[in-house]
This record gives structure tokens, sequence and C-alpha cells, in this order.
């Protein structure tokens, strides 16, 4: 592998000598070899000559080089392949033959067509990890369907359930369901190279959208279906109930979350009201989980006597949950993330001064690394094709 910029820290990650043939576009596959990217593995990012979709949303200071693109992709190297040509087969082959993880999110009719299917390279490649991440299980009558962010919101349950209380079913507005497919991509594919160096056998992975969000939803909401029978209906009261939001205070907005019998006491003594927990449906948490809206609609009222910076003191000093609402423009600034120095400034070759996230997860002897900036379209094509023996 190229030396990358040598201004850049040196690998120290745990998936240090990996090597990851990442066959994905838009957030899911993306967010999932990115993960292992930072965790030091050598990422090989498959693109077409138009590159990856998300490569051309906005904003963007030039062609192809989107915010998304950007926060999706560093710590890669791109290659330009037509997998459907002579050329591009010859080049997958070479580099399959090299890569420990194989990371697609192409449907896999698609795959089968054009033989990168696991069926047909696991004879060849008995250590590969191959990990398929798509809308549907090839299991049941859904396999094959399109599938992105919001069809998988809409159908997993979650639409309805951010629709609750109001007139129609709502997304989520994050591609939330993406982000939670990159990680449990990302966690899947480090299980099974764990698995293969006991066994030494890699093995596929299918990571459907659909199952695994729903498998997400169903924790804490599948409630009284739970029970064969029933013994109520879906939903976790808790979250359902209308008085769960943050909290408008006399300037401001709060999310205000006393949960434990203990946090309640210490809540309503501070907000002047500890008679208020001598009310036996508030006194437990399975009273409580029975009367939540009213026992939040309490909590509405009372926080509208102070201020955000009251509450927030005194709440401090109580030891219960809260947080004054803050938007991404203020998280710039927030004095947490700088202190533990979250917010990385970098220069970019090609787009100039780029603020990103830093590595979240931390690890005390084979920490992350940021040691490439997200590519351009294909920009390391040359020098992947020469490592592979190819012109």
């Amino acid at each position: 592998m190229t030396a990358p910029d040598p201004s850049m820290p040196a690998n120290t990650g745990p998936l240090d000598g990996v090597r990851v043939l990442d066959m994905t576009a838009v957030g899911m596959g993306p967010l999932a070899t990115q993960i292992l990217g930072d965790m030091g593995a050598d990422v090989i990012k498959v693109e077409t000559a138009a590159g990856d979709i998300f490569r051309h949303v906005t904003p963007q200071r030039h062609h192809g080089m989107s915010h998304a693109a950007l926060n999706f992709n560093r710590n890669k190297r791109s290659i330009v392949l037509d997998a459907r040509s002579a050329d591009g087969q010859e080049a997958m082959r070479r580099l399959l033959a090299r890569a420990d993880v194989f990371v697609s999110n192409v449907r896999a009719q698609g795959m089968r067509r054009l033989g990168l299917d696991y069926a047909t390279l696991a004879p060849r490649h008995p250590r590969l990890v191959y990990c398929a991440c798509y809308g549907f299980g090839e299991g049941g009558p859904y396999a094959g369907r399109p599938a992105v962010d919001d069809v998988i919101q809409a159908t997993c349950g979650l639409a309805a359930i951010q629709g609750t209380g109001s007139d129609a079913p709502r997304y989520v507005q994050s591609v939330v369901v993406d982000k939670i497919m990159g990680m449990q991509v990302a966690q899947s594919i480090a299980m099974a190279l764990y698995a293969r160096e006991k066994t030494g056998r890699g093995q596929f992975i299918e990571a459907p959208m659909f199952e695994t969000m729903v498998a997400f939803m169903a924790a804490e909401h599948l409630g009284g279906l739970t029970f064969v029978p029933p013994i109520g209906g879906s939903g976790y009261a808790r979250l359902l109930n209308p008085f769960r939001r943050p909290f408008r205070t006399r300037d401001g907005w709060l999310g205000v979350v006393p949960y434990t019998d203990a946090q309640w006491q210490r809540f309503f003594t501070v907000a002047g009201q500890p008679e208020t927990m001598q009310d036996p449906r508030y006194a437990t948490l399975t009273a409580r989980s029975r009367h939540f809206p009213e026992m939040y609609a309490v909590v509405e009222t009372v926080l509208a006597t102070r201020t955000t910076a009251e509450w927030c003191a005194a709440l401090a000093d109580a030891d219960i949950p809260f947080a004054p609402v803050q938007s991404l423009d203020e998280l710039v600034d927030d004095p947490h993330l700088a202190a533990t120095g979250f917010w990385k400034t970098v220069e970019h070759p090609t787009e100039g001064t780029l603020r990103m996230p830093g590595i979240p997860v931390t690890f005390s002897d084979t920490p992350g690394t940021v040691r490439r900036h997200a590519p351009g379209i294909g920009e390391h094509t040359a020098e992947i094709l020469k490592e592979i023996g190819l012109a």
C-alpha cells in the first residue's frame, strides 16, 4: 500500500493490515467502511466514472466533492472500475485476491449477474469475509426490491411511531436507517474477522435494512405484543405520551428526564413540590409507567417557571439527567466538544479548510486515526492498478 500523506498520523488502529474492498454507495455502506478505515483498515472504494451518488448533493465547492462525500469517505482510496467490462472484471479478480473483506450494497441479483456473489467467489477465496447489505433479506417475498432510507423508515414502523399524536406518519429528519445500518455492518464484519482468526475461514454476512430496523424498533416498542397471547398493544408508553418533548423554560428549551424513583423525588424537591411523589400514581416506576402523560404535564408546567440557566444549575446539583436544546450550529462551539478535541479542522488538498467530527470511540492501546482525506473520484486508480500488476 502506498504510504499516506506523511503529515497525517501513522496507522495504529486495531484493523491495521486488514484490506477492505468497498463496492458501496450513498450512506449505509460508506459509513460502515469509513468506520473500518478509521480503525486502521485499508479501504479501497470502487466507483463508476460518475462516482458515488452522494458525491453530487449540495453543498459542495467542487464537482463530485459534496459535504456528504467528505463526511462518509475519509480513510479510503478511490478506484474507478466498470465491473461489467472485461478489464474491470480482471481488476476485481486481482483486488479480491488481496482482500480480507468485500462489502457491497448492490442488490443480490445484480451481484449474481456480475459473477460477484458469494457463491461464485467463496471457492476461490475461502478466507474472504463477504458482507451484502441491501433492503430486504433474500429469504422472503420482498427480496430484490429497491430500498432507500425513507422506504425502510416507512415499512419498519419508524415513520408510524414518529407520527404518533399527529395527523400523519413522519420521517426522522436524518438518514437514521443508513447510519444504524452502517454501524451494524461494521460490527458484523469485525465479528466475522474475529471468527476467522479462530477458524481460518471467511463467511457470508447478509445485513438487510428491513429486518435490522424491525428488530431495532421492536426492542422497546413491541410492548404488549411481546407476550403470547398479547397483554396490550405495541408501543412503549413513556416515549409515546404527548408531553415527551423538550420543555419550554422561561427563556428557552430544556430536555429533562428524571428516571429513577430517587431522581423524580429530587426533581420535585428542587421544584418545590416534594409532595407530588406522595401521589400513588407517581410514587414508583411501575405506577408512573401507567401515568406518563399526567407526570410529564406536571413537569412541563414546573419548568416554565424558571430560566434555562436557573434550571441547569439546579438540576446539575441534583444529579438529574438534563440538557439544553442545541442546534448543530451551536454544537460547533460546544465547550465539552472543544475540551475533548472532538471537532477537527483539516486542510483538504482540493477542498480547502474543512471541519470534521473526530473518531468518538477511543482505544487505549490501538486508537483509530484519520490518515487519509476523502478521495476524489478515482483519485487512486493508477496507484491501485499498479499494486495489483495492471497498467
